[in-house]
């Protein structure tokens, strides 16, 4: 256990710093952002101030080990353009975006189960056909057509809900739809799958000529046994969500941690850039981390070695 444990922090530890130097490089490669900081007038002094200021007039190896050391000590920086500390901000939209994740999560996974259960006991037929093609066209359906199509429908024409932003438990439905179709489609996927194989065992046969029922064979039998392959799906399908909603918060005004991303994105803000990729990375690779031990506690077909 200790060394499957140890493996698998040393493979995270690589991840992360593989990340801190990607993001490092990519941030930069965005463009310097003194021109958004300094109005026109400012004139060349004034750039060259703001700079080093920021700590932009360093050679980027300083800037590299400077930004190490920041890292390190728990210390995300100060954004330039709001001059408030990184964390703070993240703090305050990523709630939001949890929130919105969760419900994703769980509006896909009602969605999911009961299409799934059907498909798999309907192998070959026009139900089986169907449930595909409906996860087929909720993979390849865009989120932002989704998200628009949803606005001009239940905002626009029934006037039942905002068209975005955040306050109330209306503004919350239409993204967390949006969100939960496409993680519906995937999850679909992966558990008819999954269910179909396990229902072509030789114990789920074993279990129907004893006589027991098909409601328990598939509670106690089938679902038990195909739900590992989702679980694990579902938590690194739950950490993309929670990183990945920058689409679908931008669309609807979501004040959340992928709509701070873009707005870090499009004012060349390297720290909040950074601390936005840094946090994201952090919580992907965390969560991974964490479904490999619980599916090998979950399995007892997986050695800790």
């Amino acid at each position: 256990m200790l060394r499957f444990l140890s493996r698998r922090i040393l493979h995270a530890v690589i991840t992360l710093f593989l990340l801190f130097s990607v993001v490092f490089v990519l941030a930069r490669a965005t463009g310097d952002p003194t021109g958004l900081l300094v109005p026109p007038e400012g004139g060349a002094e004034t750039v060259q101030l703001v700079r080093k200021n920021l700590g932009l007039d360093q050679p980027y190896p300083v800037q590299f080990v400077l930004f190490m050391k920041q890292i390190l000590s728990g210390d995300l920086g100060i954004s330039f353009r709001t001059r408030r500390p990184v964390s703070d901000l993240i703090l305050e939209r990523l709630p939001y975006t949890v929130i919105l994740a969760i419900a994703a999560m769980v509006i896909g996974t009602l969605l999911a189960v009961p299409m799934a259960m059907a498909a798999s006991l309907n192998r070959g037929r026009a139900l089986d056909t169907a449930v595909q093609v409906i996860g087929a066209l909720g993979i390849a359906t865009p989120q932002f057509w989704l998200g628009l199509v949803l606005i001009q429908l239940f905002a626009g024409g029934l006037q039942l809900l905002p068209v975005g932003g955040a306050g109330t438990w209306k503004h919350f439905v239409l993204p967390a739809v949006t969100l939960g179709v496409f993680q519906a489609a995937n999850m679909l996927r992966v558990l008819r799958s999954s269910l179909l194989e396990v229902l072509s065992s030789d114990f789920v046969t074993l279990a129907r000529m004893k006589g027991l029922p098909e409601y328990r064979v598939i509670g106690s039998h089938v679902m038990r046994n195909a739900v590992l392959p989702v679980f694990t799906f579902a938590g690194i399908l739950l950490a993309t969500l929670m990183t990945g909603t920058i689409v679908v918060e931008t669309v609807f005004a979501w004040p959340g941690f992928g709509r701070l991303a873009y707005d870090a994105t499009v004012y060349r803000d390297f720290p909040l850039i950074q601390g936005v990729v840094i946090v994201a990375g952090l919580i992907v690779v965390t969560m991974n981390l964490a479904v490999d031990i619980l599916y090998a506690v979950l399995d007892p077909r997986i050695r800790f070695d």
